[in-house]
C-alpha cells in the first residue's frame, strides 16, 4: 500500500514539474508572426475612372489566408512609357467629409461645415483595404486621359509576417463627364448629341398620344456661371417657355435639397451645393440607392370618362461639377396637356 502511495506522488510531482517547465517555455516563446498568403490577390488590374469625380473602387481585393490587419501602398507610379508621373505622386488639397452628410441640412453653409479639405495623391489605395480612389479634383488638364495609354503602377501589400507585391496594374481615366446621363465620349469628351432622354414620362400631348422618353422629350444642360444654383425649365416644340406653375401636383419644396427657390412663369431656381448628390445616401431628394439625384415634376387632370389622369415627367441624374447649371426639357414634337378633356 505504501509503494502505491509512494508511486502516485512521484506521478502527480512530475506532472506538476512538467506543467511548470511548460508554462515556462510558453511565457518565452516569441509573438506569432502574421503571414502573407499566396492566395491573396488582386481580382482587377485596369481601372478607368471618369475625372472630375470621386471614384471608389471596391471589392478588388481578396484577403485569401493572409493574416489582418494588412498595409497597402502605391509604389513605382509611372507612365506607360516608364516616365514619372508626379501629377499622381504629389499631395492636392481634395475635399472630404468629416461628418456624415444625410439630406437633413438646412442651408448650404451647413452642408460646407460637414466638409474639409486635405493633401492626398489624386489615386491612391486604401491603407487597410487595397481599394482604389481617384478624387475628383484630378481633371485632363493635369492627368493623361484616353486614348492616351495612362499609366502603371505597382501595390505593396505588407504585414508583420512579410510583404508581397503585385505588378503592372494599369490606370487609363476617361475625360470628365460633368454630368450624368451624359452626351459626351468619354475618350474625346466631345458630344455626340445635343440633349439625353428623361427617366420616365406619362403625359399626353395636346394630339392626344401619350408622350415617349425617346422621342418626344429632350433633357439639355447648360452652364451658366460658376455659382451654386440650378434652374429647371421646360420648353415647347418652338423652344417657348412652359410655366413651371403647370406642373401644379410638384412637391416644389422637396424637389431636389436645394434653398431659397425662386419660381416664375420662366423658371424655377435653387441654391444648392455641388456635387449632385452630394454624397451616394439615400434621400429624399435622390433614387432608393442614393447614387443620382431624382426630380418628379407632377400634374394631374381628367380625362375622357372623367377618369384622373396623374401626369409626370421623372428624371434621375448627377452633376459633378460645381457651377450655376441649367436644365431644360424640351418636348419637341407635342406639347403636354395639361388641360381637362
Amino acid at each position: 500500500m505504501m509503494k502505491n502511495i509512494q508511486y502516485i506522488f512521484k506521478v502527480c510531482l512530475t506532472l506538476m514539474i512538467g506543467g511548470i517547465v511548460i508554462s515556462s517555455c510558453r511565457k518565452n516563446l516569441p509573438d506569432e508572426r502574421l503571414s502573407i498568403a499566396n492566395d491573396s490577390q488582386y481580382t482587377q488590374y485596369l481601372y478607368q475612372p471618369v475625372l472630375g469625380r470621386n471614384t471608389l473602387f471596391a471589392n478588388n481585393f481578396q484577403y485569401g489566408n493572409s493574416s489582418r490587419p494588412l498595409d497597402f501602398k502605391i509604389v513605382n507610379m509611372r507612365t506607360f512609357n516608364g516616365e514619372p508621373a508626379p501629377e499622381l505622386t504629389t499631395n492636392y488639397p481634395v475635399t472630404v467629409w468629416k461628418t456624415a452628410y444625410d439630406g437633413t441640412e438646412k442651408s448650404i453653409a451647413e452642408i460646407e461645415a460637414k466638409r474639409t479639405t486635405e493633401n492626398h495623391p489624386l489615386f491612391e489605395v486604401r491603407p487597410h483595404s487595397g481599394e482604389f480612389l481617384m478624387w475628383a479634383a484630378a481633371n485632363s488638364n493635369m492627368v493623361k486621359a484616353q486614348p492616351d495609354s495612362g499609366y502603371v503602377f505597382d501595390v505593396e501589400m505588407s504585414n508583420s509576417g512579410g510583404r508581397k507585391y503585385y505588378q503592372n496594374f494599369r490606370l487609363r481615366p476617361l475625360r470628365e463627364r460633368p454630368y450624368e446621363p451624359s452626351n459626351l465620349d468619354p475618350i474625346t469628351g466631345q458630344g455626340t448629341s445635343v440633349s439625353v432622354n428623361p427617366t420616365s414620362l406619362n403625359i399626353t400631348g395636346m394630339r392626344g398620344q401619350p408622350l415617349n422618353t425617346r422621342d418626344d422629350v429632350q433633357v439639355l444642360f447648360k452652364k451658366a456661371g460658376n455659382g451654386n444654383s440650378i434652374t429647371f425649365k421646360f420648353v415647347d416644340t418652338l423652344s417657348n417657355p412652359i410655366d413651371p406653375n403647370k406642373f401644379a401636383a410638384t412637391d416644389w419644396a422637396n424637389l431636389v435639397h436645394g434653398f431659397n427657390m425662386v419660381k416664375d412663369a420662366t423658371k424655377v431656381k435653387y441654391e444648392v451645393a455641388y456635387p449632385i448628390p452630394c454624397s451616394a445616401y439615400p434621400t429624399k431628394y435622390t433614387t432608393l440607392s442614393g447614387d443620382q439625384a431624382r426630380v418628379v415634376f407632377r400634374f394631374n387632370r381628367q380625362s375622357f370618362g372623367n377618369v384622373l389622369q396623374q401626369c409626370f415627367l421623372a428624371f434621375n441624374f448627377n452633376i459633378y461639377q460645381k457651377g450655376d447649371w441649367e436644365i431644360t426639357f424640351w418636348f419637341k414634337r407635342d406639347k403636354p396637356k395639361f388641360d381637362n378633356d
